[in-house]
This record gives C-alpha cells, structure tokens and sequence, in this order.
C-alpha cells in the first residue's frame, strides 16, 4: 500500500505529538485545576487548527496536491465526528456532575488514550485493507449502517452510564470512594488504593471514543488509505477536540441540522466505498461534497431553527 509517510516522518509527527501533550499537561494546566475560559478555548481551538493547516500545507508542497486535499478531506471528516461527540460528553460531565475546573483533566487523558487505541485500530484497518480488498465494502455498509440511525433519529443524546458495559464492568471490578477528590483519579483510604468518580467518568469518555472511532475510521478509509494521512488527521483533529468542547459545550445543542448533515457525509463517504471498483470519485470531489454538507447543516440551524415546541399549538379557550 503506497504511504507517504516514511520513517523520519513517522518520528517527526510523534515528536511533535509527544511535545505538545507534554506542553498542555506539564505548562499551560500546572497547579491547581481551573476553568477553561471561552476565550482561552478560542485561542487553543485556532492554535490547533493552525497547526493542522501549517502541517497539512507541508504535506501539499513535499508529497503533491492530492495528498494535500486527501488530509484536508479526513480532517475535516473527523473534525464533523468529533463535534457530534461532543454531545455525549456533555452528557457524561452533566450526569456526573463533573466540576468545569476537571473536565479539561478527564479530557486530555481520554485523548492520549485515544490517541492510543486510533493507532491500533488504524494499524488493523490499515492491513486488513491490504490483505482483504472486500473490507472497503464492510467499512461502506458500516457507513451506510450508521448514515441510516442518524438520520432516522437512531443516535440519541440521551444516556444511562449502566448501559455501558465497561462502565458496569468497572463499577463491579474497581472499589469507588463516592465524591470527587479533586483531580485525583485514584486515592488511598485505609492503606487500601480506590478510585474516584473522576477515573469512571474517564472509562465512559474513553469507551465512547472507541465506539466513535468505529465509525470515524472507516470513513477516513473512504478518502485515503494512506495510513499515515488517515492517523494524522485524526489526530489533529482530536486534539483540538478539548478546546472545541469548552468553545461550542454551551451552544452545540443549537446545530440542530448537525446529525442530518453527518448521516449524509456518512452516507455519501460509505456509497464511494461501495462503488470504489468501478467509480473513483476524484479527492477534490470528495473534499467538496463533505466541506459543502458540513458548512451547509451548521448555516441552516443558524438561519433556520426549528420552532419550539408546542409554538403553533393554539391556546385553550
């Protein structure tokens, strides 16, 4: 499978990777926990943007147009995913009532988990691909699958932590003090080591970013099989998935078009994999049709929120 990305690349974005988890964790979140402001979100939010653009614009000029457009394309695919994402972390910090000043704690350690296990899942997908063409066509109907209940209204935000099975699992196995100790994940009481809420909230951010990634994965694979330009998107993409959370946490309920237009990305990304043996879709072709739906379902909900319930409803008499 043709790559662009050789081993001193490899080391250069892990490098790169390594350095700014350590300056997030180790520089700007020191001390004792706080907030994150709207404006300190805005600012991270364009700082990680900017970097994914800076490296994406390097890709352009050392590997060509393509592979330019090809990681514009997964980015901005998982970038749409992400935001969906963000939901369900509302959920889980509001059911937990998690304080604002931890949930940058819980998660930055869920994105290193995932930047982890989107490795591993990528390296499978990655091989799978290449030993087994008929994949594409799994990965399609897995899109199509997905594109389906969202637009049915399948994708509810609505949660029980109980019904997740690592959740329950962990509830079982792990022994639980019953009230935060500040950003404490484990603490030890009696000479007996137990966890906090803090580290099963960090179980439930981490196992809906598997179940996520399920669906995020296979759609990258329909605009690149590189796998180096499939796991740099997505990283890019999820590392700025903290800043995005404390930017848009308060109004991302306002996108209401959001999952339409997500089901329809899906569903267009998961029909190019169906048709790819007989149909290539040029990359730009792709990079438009997914900018143009994200783009088009976010100014909708803007310019055209629905009604409030009940507001044709007539008064009683």
């Amino acid at each position: 499978m043709h790559t662009v990305g050789n081993p001193t690349l490899w080391a250069i974005f892990a490098a790169l990777i390594l350095a700014m988890l350590a300056a997030d964790l180790g520089v700007f979140h020191r001390g004792k926990p706080k907030e994150m402001s709207l404006r300190e979100a805005l600012y991270r939010s364009i700082g990680w943007i900017s970097l994914a653009a800076l490296f994406n614009a390097g890709l352009y000029v050392s590997a060509g147009r393509d592979t330019g457009l090809e990681f514009t394309a997964g980015y901005l695919l998982e970038e749409a995913l992400s935001v969906d994402n963000l939901f369900v972390f509302v959920v889980i910090f509001t059911t937990f009532k998690v304080p604002s000043s931890l949930q940058h704690r819980v998660l930055f350690w869920g994105i290193v988990g995932a930047v982890v296990l989107r490795g591993i899942f990528i390296g499978v997908g990655t091989a799978l691909v290449q030993k087994f063409a008929w994949v594409m066509y799994i990965f399609g109907a897995i899109l199509i699958w997905t594109a389906v209940k969202l637009f049915k209204g399948g994708e509810d935000e609505e949660m029980d932590p109980n019904d997740n099975p690592a959740f329950r699992l962990f509830k079982r196995l792990v022994p639980t003090v019953p009230e935060f100790r500040g950003n404490r994940f484990l603490v030890r009481e009696n000479g007996k080591l137990m966890a906090t809420p803090l580290l099963a909230v960090l179980v439930l951010v981490e196992t809906s970013d598997v179940l996520f990634a399920l669906d995020s994965i296979p759609a990258v694979f329909g605009v690149t099989q590189d796998p180096f330009i499939v796991y740099t998107s997505n990283i890019f993409a999820i590392l700025g998935l903290r800043s995005l959370y404390f930017l848009l946490a308060g109004v991302v309920h306002k996108f209401v078009y959001l999952k339409i237009g997500l089901a329809l990305i899906l569903g267009f990304v998961g029909g190019k994999m169906m048709v790819h043996d007989f149909l290539k879709v040029p990359i730009f072709v792709s990079l438009g049709v997914i900018a143009a739906l994200l783009a088009g379902t976010i100014v909708a909900s803007i310019l055209w929120p629905p009604a409030p319930k009940g507001a044709h409803e007539g008064d009683s008499v």
